[in-house]
């Protein structure tokens, strides 16, 4: 619950105080306390006798925790969006998607590694931690740095908070666009709790716990490092790892969605990260209007992650 008064307190200064210019700086600090939290999670990894036997465990699971909630959100949002906002094409279309033969793989893998400077340091992070955690072991230094992941974890969500704040134009993107708009992103997040829950009962995890990493929605650096303060270090790494996975996969998934369903289900393929990441492919694959929804979303689905791991494993 810390964690969400923290937030509120973060929105309310973006909302009110923080200037806008302060955009930039605010996601820099972002990157370098999600970095260090990170690395201490590769620290608890490596520390872990179990972690070098279990990783291939580990990696189905989270490929599991990946394709149920992804599955499950673009099956509700095609549905509800398909019987609320019908296809989502504008009628110039002929109701076929805009470029949606889509590029080479090697294009889009170029073009998704150009963009994800993120993904690269995140793992040079995770990996820095695992090697300092096997090779150093109980330092006092390492173990100043992971006894202060609570703090770096607070200060983190007081920044998140901030960033949601400064999306000033959020409310007036929703009444201009109807309150259909958060049917999308309503979808997203029942069809990934429900997703993670069946995936839970499948693996032998507690519902919540699947809840939770669902919970994650692709913004991988924040929910594996808030897991892993909550759940413990391989409910994290799972958590991480399977929300690292749907970002990729739904950032080379979008064409054929665009084709074989509708507009809307790409969005629900990727979910938080419809705001950022995947947004060039929304942009190349569907239409001006989805973007603005895919932006929509991206806000909703981001301002939800911490507030729904918090709520799971209070």
């Amino acid at each position: 619950m810390d964690i969400l008064v923290i937030m509120l307190v973060g929105v309310v200064a973006g909302c009110f105080v923080v200037p806008a210019a302060c955009k930039r700086p605010v996601e820099l600090l972002q990157v370098v306390c999600t970095c260090l939290l990170i690395f201490t999670m590769g620290v608890s990894l490596g520390q872990n006798d179990e972690f070098f036997r279990e990783l291939g465990t580990w990696g189905l699971q989270s490929l599991v925790f990946c394709l149920l909630p992804m599955a499950f959100s673009i099956a509700i949002v095609y549905a509800l969006t398909s019987w609320l906002m019908g296809d989502g094409r504008a009628p110039q279309d002929g109701g076929r998607p805009k470029d949606a033969s889509g590029g080479s793989l090697v294009a889009r893998v170029l073009a998704f590694l150009r963009g994800e400077t993120m993904v690269v340091f995140a793992f040079v992070a995770l990996l820095a931690g695992i090697g300092a955690g096997v090779c150093a072991g109980d330092t006092a230094l390492l173990q100043a740095v992971v006894s202060a992941s609570d703090l770096i974890l607070d200060v983190l969500m007081l920044l998140v908070g901030v960033s949601v704040g400064m999306h000033r134009g959020l409310i007036s993107s929703i009444r201009e666009h109807h309150i259909k708009t958060l049917v999308i992103p309503a979808g997203v997040i029942v069809g990934s709790v429900a997703g993670g829950c069946v995936a839970a009962l499948l693996l032998g995890y507690l519902p919540r716990e699947g809840m939770a990493v669902a919970s994650g929605l692709g913004w991988y650096s924040l929910v594996g490092v808030t897991i892993e303060g909550l759940g413990g270090a391989q409910l994290g790494a799972i958590a991480f790892l399977a929300s690292l996975m749907r970002e990729l996969l739904s950032f080379f998934s979008i064409p054929l969605i665009a084709r074989r369903l509708n507009y809307y289900a790409c969005i629900a393929a990727a979910a938080a990260t419809s705001e950022d990441t995947t947004l060039p492919m929304m942009i190349k694959y569907t239409d001006e209007r989805t973007v603005v929804f895919s932006l929509v979303n991206g806000i909703i689905c981001s301002t939800f992650v911490p507030i729904l791991v918090s709520l799971f494993l209070a």
